[in-house]
C-alpha cells in the first residue's frame, strides 16, 4: 500500500456551502478512498495555500490518480496537489540505492 499527501483548496462556492452547513468532509471522502481499496488516514483543515490536507493509503498510482480526477471533476475544488510519501525505511532504501546510480549532472 502506498501513502499519499493530498492538498486541496476549495472554491468560493464550496466555502459558502460549508459555512451554511458546517461538516466533516472526511466522511464524504472516506467511501471514495475505501472504494478504491485504500484507507483515509487523517484529514485536516489548513491555513495558507491549502484549505484541507489528507493522508491516504491506496494500492497504486492509478488509484490515487482516479481519486484526484474524481475530486477535481466534482467542481468544488479549485486546486489539488498529490504527493507520494515514503516511509523512513523507504527513504533510507532510496538513499542506499542512489549510491549505485550512475548519473552525470549538466556540465559534468
Amino acid at each position: 500500500m502506498s501513502t499519499y499527501l493530498i492538498q486541496a483548496s476549495y472554491t468560493a462556492e464550496s466555502w459558502a456551502a460549508l459555512i451554511k452547513n458546517p461538516q466533516d468532509r472526511s466522511e464524504a471522502i472516506r467511501p471514495a478512498v475505501e472504494g478504491l481499496g485504500g484507507s483515509l488516514v487523517c484529514t485536516y483543515f489548513a491555513f495558507g495555500d491549502s484549505d484541507v490536507v489528507a493522508i491516504v493509503e491506496l494500492p497504486d498510482n492509478v488509484s490515487i490518480a482516479a481519486l484526484s480526477i474524481a475530486a477535481a471533476a466534482g467542481g468544488g475544488i479549485k486546486s489539488l496537489k498529490t504527493t507520494p510519501l515514503l516511509s523512513p525505511d523507504e527513504g533510507i532504501e532510496a538513499l542506499r540505492k542512489a549510491s549505485d546510480v550512475s548519473y552525470t549532472p549538466p556540465g559534468g
